[in-house]
């Protein structure tokens, strides 16, 4: 991959972050209102970014950590990803001004990084 590629890592706050309190405090209604305006607002900010979408990503599940030491499950608070390209850093994290994943859903940011070339390749 280019130095134009960036990965975007959603973040939670846990299932017990004050975000994810408050949204599943949300009567039922409410909060099935909610996914329904966040999903439309997320599949239109798909629309909008169709273009520099390099992969969808799509949600995380649960973890396994592979060390050393061995193989443990863990938890962690990434909860999902993308890929996009764009001429800087900035930009790419401009895309993700207001995103739904925090500006409706419970979740904490997104964080963007550059995916480097293998260093000798």
């Amino acid at each position: 991959m280019s130095t134009n590629t960036f990965l975007a890592v959603y973040l939670g706050g846990g299932k017990t972050g004050s975000r994810m309190a408050a949204w599943n405090a949300m009567p039922e209604a409410e909060r099935r209102a909610k996914e329904q305006q966040g999903m439309a607002a997320w599949g239109a900010w798909v629309e909008k970014h169709h273009d520099v979408i390099v992969e969808m990503g799509g949600p995380l599940g649960k973890t396994k950590k592979v060390a050393a030491d061995g193989t443990a499950d863990i938890a962690n608070l990434m909860t999902g990803f993308t890929v996009v390209r764009a001429a800087s850093h900035e930009a790419a994290a401009k895309l993700f001004e207001n995103h739904p994943h925090f500006a409706i859903f419970p979740g904490e940011a997104v964080e963007i990084m550059p995916v480097l070339p293998i260093p000798g390749r």
